[in-house]
């Protein structure tokens, strides 16, 4: 009995990695993953890993999970992979004071940020010489 199971979320050729509660605001995250939209899982990596971004070791993190669950759950070619999505979503924000002048506060939000990372493997095109 029970309910039927629910379809995949993304296709055959996909896999997906989502990473939340990340604390950092989503305009700046979504700078981060920017950087990776399109390119091929390696050169995404690398990239990732020279970035002086502080949340780039997140970012790489969920790649490498993402091309983890590509290899393993879904039996994908590691090498053919390309981040197909990247994309970030907002999440809580924790509202603080912060004193200030004549026995005022003014308030402060520390947002946090979702990411969902989706890999696509892609077939080899033939290069040209």
């Amino acid at each position: 009995m029970g309910k039927p199971k629910a379809p995949r979320p993304v296709a055959d050729n996909e896999a997906r990695a989502v990473a939340r509660m990340m604390r950092i605001s989503p305009q700046k995250l979504n700078l981060v993953a920017a950087l990776i939209r399109g390119k091929k899982a390696s050169r995404a990596l690398a990239e990732l890993e020279f970035s002086r971004k502080r949340i780039s070791n997140e970012v790489r993190k969920t790649l490498q999970s993402a091309i983890a669950n590509a290899e393993n759950n879904h039996s994908l070619d590691v090498d053919a992979l390309v981040v197909s999505q990247a994309f970030v979503g907002t999440s809580i924000s924790m509202k603080r004071f912060h004193a200030r002048g004549r026995g005022k506060a003014s308030r402060i939000e520390r947002p946090f940020a979702h990411l969902t990372i989706v890999v696509r493997e892609v077939e080899e095109k033939g290069e040209a010489a």
